[in-house]
């Protein structure tokens, strides 16, 4: 790394180069797209044309560009040659639109945006007169068209020149699912070694194939996919996006070796029906070539599940940030480390001892907690939840986090000081986890997600995970909900079921709760979904609260957020306006 750092070859677009210039590997497979392959030669020609054309648009070394696509070929057609002529692309959520849309691009300080036409509806006028300043490009036929018959050229190195490991590469949003996205960058550095660890993890080669329908402009997809894909020289089999009826054909379609997964992604294809050969009928679920699922999200009740009924020998999970500066990786095949986001030997976990800390939440603030006598952190004992932090080097801990582009009071909100000694400076994850005495890592929950009842804290991963070892339970997305007359935020859980609600079945669920969870962290209702997700999933396949939690438990509310159950004597019933006015009136008491 430290190499390329110092031959000015951080940039890589130089690994592409080298393969594609190389007469014995030029042939090699870099992409495979809706039955199209593309020889690392191949992109290579269409990058210098993309290039060029960028350039005869005005485009400079330096400028940021918006990209607002789908996957597809031309994604990585132009995300390259925004690379080979020393510019950075900003990938924007294609899913975006109105507000939303015009924050991005303001915060991208872009002059530019390029625009996949099958999202072009998503920038409508309404967009584009808040933003005089930027012009809009279309990737139509016709400027593909245009694009072919540009002269590929190859921009000097000094356009590629960059000063550290430190420098920008990429402008990757955050979800945005508490507020507005935020524009996080990513480094050079952060690429190289994020995407080395992936491969050497996966231990991908040159005859490898890693399939993705995760969407681009999500740091999993660009940074532990294909940037892997082109550090270890193989081949990246791209989805235009996720569908359970197009995955697994894709996945034979392209040979994968191995799948990318975020969120609830591999929750979705077990929930599919099985596919069967329409001439012999053999059920396919196990007729690929994919020896691990690497991504980061999978619940730990459908862990085994997966496995089992894909026939995928390991799982690869890992935890990391867009803008973080450290990961954890776990590569199971056994039930040993099923369900954790880190798994670490001895000689790791000492190097971990000085990288990463836990640390003890006060709950009432959401932030660590601190000795009032010496203003120092608590560190969490081995196998309680604590907030992980992520050691900064204290005289430039800017240096290794880059935070987000154009809002520095945002990246100083991610730093902690004065931890355990006067300062020394963390990086602060957000998320709570458990670390137990054999090195295993597991998440317990995201700060502002956990909440209070009865004076107890509630973790809704472990709420969630509880409900799905039920049969019926297909998806528990589990939040907290304000009521009249009590303190604190009582549970609720909107859940997919394999079957109607019916009393039978709702009485089983509540006596599964029971057995399953202590009193205060039992759901108090249910919200019924008609399907996976019930709307409430990012682009990238993750869980939203914050409408749900909105919504509250108002039976005359949103009724298109699902029917409402609440746990009354042994079982879940139907909630009713009169129940809601009996609890608003504080004659009922939970």
């Amino acid at each position: 790394m430290y190499y390329r750092e110092w031959t000015d070859r951080l940039n890589l677009y130089y690994l592409l180069e080298n393969i594609a210039t190389n007469s014995s590997t030029s042939d090699r497979a870099l992409l495979i797209f809706e039955g199209k392959r593309f020889s690392y030669k191949d992109v290579y020609e269409q990058v210098l044309k993309y290039g060029q054309w960028l350039k005869n648009e005005g485009v400079k070394k330096g400028d940021i560009v918006a990209l607002d696509f789908q996957n597809s070929d031309s994604y990585i057609f132009v995300w390259l040659g925004l690379w080979s002529i020393g510019a950075k692309p900003a990938f924007l959520n294609y899913n975006l639109s109105g507000a939303s849309l015009v924050h991005c691009l303001k915060a991208a300080t872009t002059k530019l945006c390029i625009v996949d036409p099958n999202v072009e509806e998503n920038v409508g006028q309404d967009v584009r007169d808040q933003l005089k300043d930027i012009r809009f490009i279309v990737h139509t036929p016709e400027v593909e068209a245009q694009i072919a018959a540009t002269e590929g050229v190859r921009a000097p190195d000094s356009d590629r020149s960059e000063k550290s490991l430190s420098s920008m590469a990429i402008l990757i949003y955050t979800s945005g699912t508490t507020g507005m996205p935020k524009a996080a960058i990513v480094s050079w550095g952060k690429l190289i070694v994020a995407g080395s660890m992936s491969e050497q993890l996966l231990d991908r080669s040159k005859g490898d194939t890693m399939y993705s329908s995760m969407p681009l402009y999500h740091s999993s997809a660009t940074i532990f996919s294909f940037s892997a894909t082109l550090l270890s020289g193989s081949t990246q089999a791209l989805g235009r996006k996720f569908s359970t009826k197009t995955f697994w054909n894709e996945v034979r379609d392209s040979g994968a070796t191995s799948i990318l997964y975020v969120g609830e992604t591999l929750r979705y294809l077990l929930a599919a029906p099985p596919q069967h050969d329409t001439e012999t009928g053999e059920c396919l679920d196990k007729k690929h070539n994919v020896k691990v699922a690497f991504g980061n999200g999978l619940r730990p009740d459908i862990w085994n599940e997966f496995k089992e009924r894909f026939g995928v020998e390991g799982i690869c999970e890992f935890y990391a940030a867009t803008e973080g500066t450290f990961a954890t990786f776990n590569l199971s095949k056994n039930d040993y480390a099923a369900g954790a986001i880190g798994r670490n030997g001895w000689v790791y976990n000492l190097i971990m001892s000085f990288s990463v800390a836990l640390v003890e939440v006060d709950w009432e603030t959401d932030l660590p907690k601190r000795n009032p006598s010496t203003g120092r952190c608590y560190k969490a004992r081995t196998g309680e939840p604590g907030e992980m932090l992520f050691r900064l080097p204290s005289g430039n801990p800017f240096g290794r986090f880059q935070g987000y582009y154009n809002n520095r009071a945002a990246t100083e909100a991610k730093v902690l000081r004065d931890v355990f000694s006067k300062g020394d400076t963390w990086f602060r994850t957000g998320d709570v986890v458990r670390w137990d005495s054999d090195g295993r890592i597991y998440f317990h929950d995201r700060i502002g997600d956990t909440f209070r009842w009865k004076g107890e804290n509630v973790s809704t991963a472990e709420v969630s995970d509880a409900l799905c070892k039920h049969p019926s339970v297909k998806e528990a997305n589990v939040y907290g909900v304000s009521l009249p007359h009590h303190d604190g935020r009582a549970g609720c859980a909107a859940v997919h079921l394999s079957s109607d609600p019916t009393a039978e079945v709702m009485l089983d669920i509540a006596a599964h709760v029971r057995a399953e969870l202590p009193k205060y962290a039992r759901p108090l209702f249910l919200r019924i979904m008609s399907e996976l997700g019930g709307g409430q999933i990012t682009g990238t396949m993750k869980q939203q609260k914050h409408a749900l939690r909105e919504a509250g438990v108002d039976p005359t509310g949103d009724k298109s957020l699902g029917e409402i159950y609440w746990l009354k004597g042994e079982s879940y019933a139907p909630f009713t306006k009169k129940d809601w006015g009996e609890i608003q009136g504080g004659k009922v008491k939970l």
